[in-house]
């Protein structure tokens, strides 16, 4: 059964707030012994805490509106835990306390109170909880309310897992096992300083736990909330036994509809609270008998915000207000970050790195976060959202053939019809450099062109080369190319060339694009999984 869009409408008191709805079940009621429940989550917060412009694409029309904030989410969380008291479970899929200059400056700190006020039930880490070091990690999750719970996170000097791997709810009479499952790869994905004295293991810790939920804890559903993305979400759906549903997070995409293998739904709510994922199932006899999902957009003109939890985040705020607030430049253009294969705003950013160092090449990584900047000022704020973490500038040297060998790995981590090998976000940012790819075309056969300044790339020629600094790379690595040659860490860092590239250029105007063109794909791809066309999609 798949489910219908909940639509939000005017209630009392001058708030916007969720209509009323019936309950998932139907037909069937408690005297035969069933019973209905809801469960709630959110998924790559990034440290957004407070409204902001969003970019919507579904049912064939683009808009951008403002939307999300942690006090819109209380919004639509208390509307519907009042709509059915005692029967909901509350979520967050993780990559939280991670994304803003708030977040960054505070090492996690300013997410903290605001979360608290949406008294979630639990969560679990992302992939960027670790950007701050392990024992910060330890510290946020000591600070909030809500246990966070990761089946595949151990301490390497004791070998004990760092969270406890799953929890089991009671939830209007009905017994909920959710195991947490972060992501395996976080080791190489993120620098590897990030997570050092962490160890993470693999999806052969799962078979068993689900086993356990089953046989030994009784319980009636069992939940698998992940933080790998939607294509291994899918895959993990298509192989383990005994899960009714998948949870998903960390590829931001928003399935308005579920994704079916068999008995198990897999859902991914979006990111940057701009929306949260509902899902109403009804029990009886131990086996989910009925299930709806909605995918419901938190637009402000929608939904209003909460004032008290408002005020949490307003008071959070208030001491970085100053810096956040600084103004840096302008854009005369809207620059945005919701395209696989290329991005304006990756494109500004890029061609910053390199005009700071005057390298033939500059490559941005492909990062999925940061919400759309409309025409306008630019803050520092904007900065952090693009870039929000400190990393140095890196220079270096690297043959064609090695760059040819980065994208054919690169054009694999992003289009491999294997879920087991996709990795990280999406294709690297390229200055100075345009790719022609098949995206489609068999492993290591994907590249079809490549040219830096006009001309097209010779295999023995060496080419200079701006990056990204990766805490904890072997000192000859840029970018994950190892073995470069002449490298040299600078005393710049990204920031600084972004500011200075938009003190140069302010009004940005629209990049001319086209630095990397997929053959065999539309001009925009916004799914690795979803998008009509895509190589990753899966029947």
């Amino acid at each position: 059964m798949t489910g219908s869009k909940w639509i939000i409408i005017a209630a009392v008191c001058g708030l916007l707030a969720a209509g009323a709805r019936p309950a998932a079940a139907a037909g069937p009621g408690p005297e035969d012994g069933s019973r209905s429940i809801t469960l709630l989550y959110i998924a790559d917060l990034h440290a957004q805490l407070e409204p902001h412009a969003e970019f919507f694409w579904h049912r064939g029309q683009d808009e951008t509106a403002m939307a999300g904030g942690v006090a819109r989410i209380d919004t639509a969380v208390d509307t519907i835990r009042r709509e059915r008291p005692g029967r909901v479970l509350f979520m967050d899929a993780g990559d939280t306390i991670q994304g803003s200059a708030a977040a960054a400056w505070t090492e996690g700190r300013a997410v903290v109170a605001p979360l608290n006020a949406l008294k979630l039930d639990l969560g679990i880490p992302g992939n960027w909880e670790v950007v701050y070091g392990a024992d910060a990690l330890k510290q946020r999750a000591g600070d909030f309310r809500h246990p966070l719970i990761a089946a595949n996170i151990r301490e390497a000097t004791s070998g004990k897992r760092l969270f406890p791997p799953y929890l089991i709810k009671e939830v209007g009479g009905v017994r909920v096992g959710v195991i947490g499952f972060t992501d395996p790869d976080v080791p190489r994905r993120q620098p590897p300083g990030y997570s050092k004295g962490l160890i993470y293991d693999d999806s052969r810790v799962l078979p068993p736990l689900v086993d356990r939920l089953r046989r030994e804890e009784k319980v009636d559903v069992v939940v698998l909330m992940t933080h790998v993305g939607l294509p291994k979400s899918i895959g993990l759906a298509e192989t383990l036994k005994g899960v009714d549903f998948v949870l998903s997070g960390d590829t931001h995409e928003r399935t308005y509809e579920p994704v079916v293998r068999g008995e198990t739904w897999v859902v991914e709510p979006g990111s940057f609270g701009s929306f949260l994922g509902r899902l109403d199932l009804t029990v009886r006899g131990g086996k989910v008998v009925d299930r709806k999902w909605d995918l419901i957009e938190l637009r402000a003109d929608r939904l209003a915000e909460d004032p008290t939890v408002k005020k949490i985040v307003d008071e959070t705020l208030a001491p970085l207000r100053p810096r956040l607030d600084a103004v840096i430049g302008q854009t005369d253009t809207p620059l945005m970050r919701y395209n696989v294969v290329e991005t304006d705003l990756d494109d500004v950013l890029s061609d910053a790195l390199r005009e700071a160092t005057g390298t033939e090449i500059a490559l941005s990584n492909g990062f999925r976060f940061a919400t759309p900047k409309p025409v306008g000022p630019i803050r520092e704020a904007d900065l952090w959202d693009w870039f929000p973490i400190t990393t140095r500038l890196k220079v270096g040297k690297v043959t064609g053939r090695q760059l040819r060998a980065f994208w054919e790995n690169e054009a694999e981590h992003v289009f491999s019809r294997d879920p087991e090998k996709l990795f990280g976000g999406w294709l690297p940012r390229p200055s100075g450099m345009t790719v022609r790819l098949v995206a489609g075309a068999p492993t290591g056969r994907r590249i079809r062109e490549i040219r830096v300044g006009g001309s097209p790339l010779e295999d023995d020629r060496e080419y200079t080369m701006t990056a990204c600094e990766r805490e904890g790379d072997r000192p000859d690595t840029l970018c994950r190319i190892p073995h470069v040659k002449d490298p040299r860490a600078l005393d710049l860092d990204a920031h600084a060339a972004v500011r200075r590239y938009l003190a140069r250029h302010s009004p940005l105007s629209a990049p001319a694009g086209k630095r990397v063109i997929a053959e065999d794909l539309p001009p925009v791809v916004r799914s690795q999984v979803l998008s009509p066309g895509s190589p990753s999609a899966r029947e």
